[in-house]
């Protein structure tokens, strides 16, 4: 009941404590009218302070229709009982002046005569109360940046003044600079002085969130497109479903426009959907409709009109419906503040925004998780750039025909696109054979292999057999016996099976290693015989020579400029690279330790097509038994024989002059130098791959393992920007892909090198988005699991303790059913109870420290659980000063006993665990001022971890700062305390603990001087 002043002020502080929202608001409403009822006569105590927190709530909630109400029965109050406001709350008075202002502005039904007359008054106000007159300058720079008129003075006058205690903080003044700067056509300018926010130097309730919003756009412009990634990751979590953040979610949505993100935009407009009817503060309502407005106008101008998005709350939206209303809306409001101001300031900074096209050519991965279909526009990077190089194909169907042919001749990854756009041609009618390309037959055949090509690639491989089949008729209907047997040796050996690492991968190219083995060891070995026995037959009566050549044979071999004998050997080369995948793969199931009748298969066959194909001068043949050779090597730990054979490789393919050849071999390269720690090669070698494929248009390369692979060499250099950039666009590539189990992977990746990098709020955007109700989480429930408990982690990082503690509870009912990984149980009730404690919601902790230790009872996690128990020692203190002593102590002999009854495990250090109790028990008592004890346990604590060796040395030199401090401090023997720091400053020193030596000799000179 709010009866008594008492209860009103202890639902004051409470409503205070709540997240600005609707509940808060509301609260606040019912306060002011409780306060009214319980003040004393011509006393308003109460009712002051619960008008303060009402326009409060207001301001944060955009509310400023509301605001300068309030304001108003607060100065009424203010002028006539000014004893009933505390020094705060009197300060408060005038610093909220600027807040009424600033509410003026948002609403164009109120005059601007009105709103410089209150500006006048301020100053006034201001004048008699003694205050410097920055603020007031500032209130009217607001102004002129609005309705466009005098900016430039009204900027000069304000910026000359000095700050006074009234001036808006630094950062929030740092925000409207680097705006007016960026506003006058200067990006790097309103970068630099954006810094000190970005930077996290400067911050305030506001900041850096409003900031992070306002440069996204001059980030993108001067391509720093790593800061854009970053700060709207971060910044949106910040003001994602906040009514006070309208403009915020508006230039997010904007970002996504121009970032080529519709779909990450499409997923902001839904999570945002109340902010439709959230009418307030109609200024930034109509920031928030312009970036809507131009999220659905890219979305309408690219063909998606129909996409159903979400709008206003009771219909349905699509692009198109919600792009005409909001349109009319936001025209409707820009109308009205350019009559209200006489100017055309708003519908012209409007028309600009709108007028804005895409900044990047490609979408910028943002290293996030799309809950949108696979159709809608920025979900991902395109597969493969198009290459610079590229040219359209002849418009001509014979010349596409025979250009097709010399390029699939030569192995070129770019025939594809030719290869399909003739199917396309045939298809449509645009097209029909021309008796100058040989028969309409053979056409059919080489559009079956390269059916084949596109079913492999798509893992179909029931169609992938069932194209060469066809090839396999026509070819021997044309009286070509070595295109047709080279057709049946690639279903053979790529019809079933999935591509082992770091082969070749090109199914279906003439001369290309591809993916698979027939699944039936019998069946394989039979097809293996008759390979062979055919290959002898043609022989000895088709010679490569080129006797006698079919028709196929001729315009064949016309069409790729060699004569025949040379399309034979091509083609019986095609059959020995068959039989050597099929027998690399037989040694290759048997990992490190291949049988050796496999074995000797392998070489065998291997160095039949090494020495052939050197024979018939076809060193990328070569090149590819060296790549299987090398993948075995590999999988048994010769690494040195392997990275021997894959820089052969490399030189046969230069030999070759089929550079886009060279793009795999570099991959598997690169991972063998990875593993030997050479990250700086393995980097290069990725990034030469990378570029090759995009410039030769190999749209098979594994793009999106080897931006993985990038990933990590970056990481491993130092690099982190260049890591996140690399595993963005591995994440976004799985995504299109249909991988969602490597797309996880890699964003669990992503979030761990954000995480290392000191980016903990990026991290924690990347991992919601994994987990999003939205979006489907990963295949593997393990995953899903550890996605979630590095959520739950890093939003305890950043100190959002009770959203932190919630995922530790969705993560306790996931793992519930694991029997064969209890001590996970554990782990997750104790990391939960720590959570809850820190968030100070006291019983769900005691309940959740409870479970854990029954949990721990069954299934034993002792350095979990001994944290805990640490933990809550050193909350008893944080929470409940010196009243918390004796439970803290309490909590420490529990962790003695849990440590005691593991003294058999060898799973974790017991030095460390030993010495942290001691430290942790050593402020306790200094706490309580039992110095001697405190010493001694600060004592134990520094001989514990003198048991750890190297890993020991900085924990012990916290331990013995603590000494010193209880020494000096707490003995008064600051001599003593000089010595112990000496000691260890020289045992820091040798350790190369930098950070240590300083932090104690800065302790060691203040003692000194004593």
């Amino acid at each position: 009941m709010l009866d008594t002043p008492q209860a009103v002020l202890e639902a004051l502080r409470e409503n205070h404590d709540r997240t600005h929202g609707l509940h808060r608001t509301v609260t606040a409403e019912e306060l002011v009218e409780a306060a009214e009822q319980v003040d004393e006569p011509g006393k308003p105590e109460l009712l002051v302070t619960a008008l303060l927190e009402l326009m409060t709530a207001y301001e944060f909630t955009g509310e400023h229709r509301k605001s300068p109400v309030v304001f108003a029965r607060l100065l009424k109050l203010w002028d006539t009982v000014p004893d009933s406001f505390s020094p705060y709350e009197a300060h408060q008075v005038f610093w909220r002046f600027k807040w009424v202002a600033t509410s003026l502005i948002q609403v164009p039904e109120v005059p601007l005569a009105t709103l410089d007359g209150w500006i006048d008054r301020m100053r006034e106000r201001y004048e008699a109360a003694g205050h410097g007159m920055q603020p007031v300058a500032a209130m009217r720079f607001h102004v002129a940046a609005h309705t466009g008129t005098g900016v430039a003075d009204a900027h000069d006058l304000w910026v000359t003044r000095p700050r006074t205690e009234l001036s808006d903080c630094e950062a929030c003044e740092t925000r409207h600079l680097a705006w007016h700067r960026m506003s006058s056509g200067d990006d790097e300018a309103a970068l630099d002085s954006w810094r000190p926010v970005l930077e996290g130097a400067q911050s305030c309730s506001e900041e850096p969130q409003m900031s992070q919003a306002r440069a996204l756009l001059p980030l993108l412009r001067t391509g720093r497109t790593d800061e854009a990634r970053s700060h709207h990751l971060t910044g949106y979590r910040r003001v994602r479903g906040n009514t006070g953040m309208q403009e915020e979610v508006g230039l997010h949505l904007e970002f996504c426009a121009l970032s080529r993100n519709e779909g990450r935009g499409l997923e902001i407009l839904a999570e945002n959907r109340a902010l439709f009817e959230t009418t307030g503060a109609p200024l930034n309502h109509l920031e928030f409709l312009t970036g809507v407005e131009a999220l659905l106008a890219r979305l309408a101008e690219d063909g998606h009109a129909d996409t159903v998005v979400a709008g206003p709350p009771g219909r349905t939206w699509t692009a198109g419906t919600l792009l005409a209303h909001v349109r009319a809306e936001a025209d409707g409001l820009a109308t009205a503040f350019d009559a209200r101001n006489g100017t055309t300031a708003v519908g012209e900074r409007r028309r600009a925004r709108l007028a804005r096209r895409p900044v990047l050519d490609e979408p910028l991965p943002l290293g996030l998780r799309t809950s949108v279909t696979p159709g809608t526009p920025g979900t991902a990077p395109l597969p493969v750039p198009a290459p610079a190089a590229a040219t359209q194909p002849p418009a001509d169907f014979a010349e596409l025909v025979r250009e097709a042919r010399r390029l699939a001749a030569e192995g070129h990854p770019s025939d594809e696109r030719l290869w399909t756009r003739i199917d396309e041609r045939l298809a449509d009618g645009s097209a029909t054979h021309d008796d100058r390309l040989g028969p309409e037959e053979l056409l059919l055949a080489e559009l079956a292999e390269q059916r084949a090509t596109l079913h492999r690639t798509a893992d179909d491989g029931d169609r992938f057999v069932a194209e060469l089949e066809r090839a396999d008729e026509l070819f021997s209907g044309l009286g070509m016996p070595w295109h047709a047997l080279s057709v049946r040796a690639r279903a053979l050996a790529w019809g079933t099976e999935e591509h082992p690492d770091g082969q070749d991968g090109r199914a279906g190219r003439p001369d290309g290693a591809g993916a698979g083995a027939a699944d039936d060891a019998a069946a394989t070995s039979a097809g293996v015989a008759a390979l062979r026995e055919e290959t002898e037959r043609l022989k000895a009566e088709v010679p490569l020579t080129g006797e006698d050549p079919a028709a196929g044979e001729t315009a064949a071999a016309t069409a790729a400029g060699h004569d025949v004998g040379r399309e034979r050997a091509l083609r019986y080369l095609i059959v020995l690279n068959s039989l050597a995948y099929i027998a690399f793969q037989e040694a290759a199931r048997h990992g490190r330790e291949p049988e050796a009748a496999a074995q000797a298969r392998f070489e065998e066959s291997a160095g039949l097509l090494r020495a052939e194909a050197g024979r018939l001068a076809a060193p990328h043949q070569v090149a590819i038994a060296r790549q299987y050779a090398a993948d075995l090597a590999g999988r048994r730990g010769d690494f040195a024989l392997a990275e021997s054979e894959l820089r052969a490789a490399l030189r046969d393919i230069d030999a070759a002059g089929r550079p886009w050849r060279g793009s795999r071999p570099r991959c598997l390269l690169a991972q063998f130098l990875l593993g030997r720690g050479e990250p700086g090669e393995a980097a290069e070698l990725l990034h030469q791959a990378i570029a090759d494929a995009v410039r030769h248009d190999d749209t098979d390369f594994p793009f999106a393992p080897t931006y993985v692979l990038l990933g990590h060499a970056t990481s491993h250099l130092g690099d982190g920007a260049g890591a996140v950039r690399h595993l963005s666009e591995a994440a976004a590539r799985f995504d299109q892909a249909g991988e969602p189990g490597e797309a996880t992977e890699t964003r669990l990746q992503l979030a761990d090198v954000l995480a290392r990098s000191g980016r903990q709020a990026d991290a924690v955007a990347v991992l919601e988005s994994v987990l999003s109700d939205e979006a489907v989480a990963a295949p593997d429930e393990r995953l899903t699991a550890q996605a979630r408990l590095t959520l739950a982690r890093g939003l305890r990082d950043l100190e959002e303790f009770l959203p932190a503690a919630e995922e530790f509870l969705r993560l306790a009912e996931a793992v519930a059913g694991w029997e064969d990984d209890r001590e996970v149980h554990t782990l997750v009730a104790a990391e939960a109870a720590v959570t809850l404690a820190m968030a100070e919601r006291h019983d769900a902790a005691a309940a959740a420290y409870e479970r854990a230790l029954a949990s721990h009872a069954e299934a034993p996690n002792p350095p979990q659980v001994l944290n805990m128990v640490r933990e809550f020692a050193r909350l008893a203190l944080l929470f409940r000063g010196d009243e918390g002593i004796d439970t803290a102590l309490e909590h420490l002999t529990r962790a003695d006993a849990i440590l005691a009854a593991a003294e058999d495990v060898d799973a974790f250090p017991h030095w460390y665990e030993k010495g942290l109790i001691h430290y942790r028990r050593a402020r306790v008592l200094a706490d309580a001022q039992r110095f001697p004890e405190a010493l001694a346990e600060a004592e134990a604590a520094v001989a514990a971890h003198d048991q750890g060796g190297e890993p020991g040395e900085a924990p012990r030199a916290e331990a013995v700062r603590i000494a010193a401090l209880i020494e000096a401090n707490g003995l008064d023997r600051p001599s003593d305390a000089v010595v112990r720091l000496t000691a260890a400053i020289a045992r820091c020193r040798a350790a190369g603990l930098t950070e240590a030596v300083e932090i104690l000799d800065a302790l060691r000179q203040e003692y000194l001087a004593r």
